[in-house]
């Protein structure tokens, strides 16, 4: 059984929050705001936070970018009343797995949270194998850890599907439609500029290890690629 942390200063929503998943068959726990949050999940493990982002005392952005600083990369919804590109782009930046406005469709939300643990589950190594290497990368998908030039990468889950797809054939390249395909079973729903997001989330760690770093490629007007050779 999923465990969900559900995070709203709006008592009646996270009611119906907590109410809905209960009845969806997840294990839940409510937090009225995010520092209530961080105390939670220093003392339990979550496979999925859901958070708003205004809130008392640290709204969800400040407790996305406090969870992420501490290695924390259990997967994180954020909701929100504002509309507008540069909010979402700001909580994508932070670290979190998904941005949604609100309202929101209840079979929506929950469509999400499965899509994202999805992610999480381990593979059938049988058809897939462990750990792959891929010149200075290496990747643990049932692990979900990524290494890089022998230094680990703090990673979220959808950074880990798209440094995953990428890396898989090097010199392909992958417009941003194809590469949300990859990471997101709520493609269609998304828009794709997205990527852009991912990616340089994605440079950056690398770049922080190595800054030369140049393994992801744009390819204008058509996508990104990693470098063949790497």
């Amino acid at each position: 059984m999923s465990r969900v942390l559900l995070v709203d200063d709006d008592a009646p929503f996270l009611d119906g929050l907590l109410l809905t998943f209960e009845q969806a068959g997840y294990e839940v726990r409510g937090a009225v705001d995010g520092a209530e949050a961080l105390q939670a999940q220093a003392c339990e493990k979550f496979d999925c936070v859901i958070a708003d982002v205004n809130m008392p005392r640290l709204d969800g952005f400040s407790m996305c970018r406090r969870m992420r600083e501490a290695g924390n990369q259990t997967p994180l919804i954020l909701l929100t009343t504002r509309e507008g590109e540069i909010d979402e782009a700001l909580g994508l930046e932070l670290g979190a797995d998904d941005f949604i406005s609100k309202p929101v469709g209840m079979r929506v939300l929950l469509a999400r949270v499965e899509a994202v643990t999805r992610r999480m589950r381990p593979r059938n190594p049988a058809s897939d194998p462990a750990v792959r290497a891929r010149g200075a990368l290496v990747l643990d998908p049932d692990r979900l850890r990524v290494t890089y030039r022998g230094v680990d990468v703090p990673v979220t889950v959808t950074e880990f599907k798209l440094i995953e797809a990428l890396s898989s054939r090097p010199g392909i390249v992958y417009s941003r439609d194809r590469l949300l395909e990859a990471i997101r079973e709520d493609a269609a729903t998304v828009a794709p500029r997205i990527i852009d997001t991912y990616i340089g989330r994605l440079r950056k760690k690398l770049g922080e290890i190595d800054p030369a770093s140049r393994e992801i490629e744009t390819v204008v007007g058509a996508g990104y690629r990693w470098r063949d050779g790497e």
